[in-house]
């Protein structure tokens, strides 16, 4: 069997994970990383061979069928390009880019090369979120009345708490929504296939500004702050979104997203209304799946692929009782991304691609102008 090589750039927990779940397709070899800080020593930690500094040397030196690109945004659309000029398959961490022009620009020369391209949309591979797709494709959510839920995070609930995604200029000019109100939306529209035409949104920062550490913050591991050890900075992204929705067949729908609500360390909440039943998923409960019916009992259907839709087997790991999730969802995006690149061509409908995440970044661009404009805006 013929190894497909890899090179990950950007070695933080995102970009461990991809490693991780990687190493767990067989037809994979994780060659090369790109870590700008002690790149030979994260190499060391994560037993891959080379360590690099500079995205582009990895590039001309390792001989990649494909890129991994988990850097800060800012640095998304530059590394893409680059690889794609050089033959590469490209799967780049959401936000595509950080702005519709780049990535437009992205999906145009994904299409020119003929090359595999992907946006790690991985919540479409929870099983039991994956089954809400099949139930709606088979019928038996009817048509679609509403759809509500968010995605809430307490990471950055203090003042205190401070990472590179509050800092426009390298992850771009929306938080919240951009980070995980997309991830969100993309997979209520992966389970739907309905788009919306219309949104309304309010933002809110709830704090002003925050306490930026002037060293690494892991030298206040488990110590608090003093005032010599941070700068007050002012916050220009939001901490909280509310978006309401028009679909393009009449239904509504409504999010919550918000990194700073406590308690909730990463719960994605989806809720679909149709003329025959509701379906609801907690991805803090991600193997169960709650099924409302008006004329007869509800029912709870746990994740078990001896009942599951074939589609959704498909995308489970392990029998009934034995609990999957998170990594499985990125071992079953990379699965799917693996055997078109494998096949040497682009394929629709599963994994999530550079035109979705065009998409994404557009929708953004409308959130954010109607956050500001506190109106309606059409898609």
């Amino acid at each position: 069997m013929k190894k497909i090589r890899v090179g990950v750039a950007g070695i933080g927990f995102i970009g461990a994970v991809h490693v991780e779940q990687l190493r767990r397709l067989v037809n994979v070899d994780v060659a090369a990383l790109v870590e700008i800080r002690d790149a030979k020593g994260k190499a060391e930690a994560l037993s891959i061979p080379k360590g690099y500094a500079d995205y582009k040397e990895m590039i001309d030196k390792e001989n990649l069928d494909c890129i991994h690109i988990c850097t800060a945004n800012n640095t998304h659309f530059e590394i893409a390009d680059y690889a794609l000029d050089h033959g590469v398959n490209v799967v780049s961490e959401k936000p595509l880019a950080i702005s519709s022009i780049e990535a437009e620009k992205l999906v145009r020369k994904a299409k020119e090369k003929g090359l595999v391209n992907a946006v790690n949309y991985n919540y479409r591979y929870f099983p039991m979120a994956y089954q809400m797709r099949e139930m709606y494709r088979a019928g038996e959510v009817g048509e679609v009345y509403s759809v509500h839920g968010g995605y809430l995070q307490d990471w950055l609930y203090l003042d205190t708490d401070y990472n590179w995604r509050l800092e426009p200029e390298l992850s771009g000019a929306s938080r919240a929504f951009s980070d995980i109100g997309t991830h969100w939306l993309d997979l209520v529209e992966f389970i739907t296939g309905l788009k919306a035409t219309e949104v309304l949104a309010d933002f809110a920062t709830f704090h002003k500004t925050r306490k930026k550490p002037t060293k690494p913050i892991d030298t206040f591991s488990g110590m608090a702050l003093r005032p010599e050890d941070y700068q007050v900075v002012p916050i220009n992204t939001e901490d909280y979104a509310t978006v309401l929705f028009h679909f393009e067949n009449g239904a509504r729908g409504c999010c919550n997203i918000s990194q700073a609500f406590a308690g909730r360390k990463n719960q994605v909440l989806v809720s679909i209304g149709g003329s025959k039943c509701a379906l609801h998923w907690d991805s803090e409960n991600s193997n169960s799946l709650w099924v409302g019916r008006r004329e007869t009992l509800n029912g709870e259907c746990v994740k078990d692929p001896s009942i599951l839709k074939p589609a959704t087997r498909a995308v489970t790991c392990y029998p009934g009782g034995h609990v999957e999730g998170f990594s499985e969802s990125f071992k079953f995006n990379f699965i799917k991304i693996y055997e078109a690149i494998a096949a040497g061509k682009q394929t629709v409908d599963e994994y999530a691609t550079f035109e979705d995440g065009l998409k994404e970044m557009i929708f953004c661009e409308k959130v954010i102008q109607s956050a500001a404009e506190k109106r309606w805006v059409k898609m």
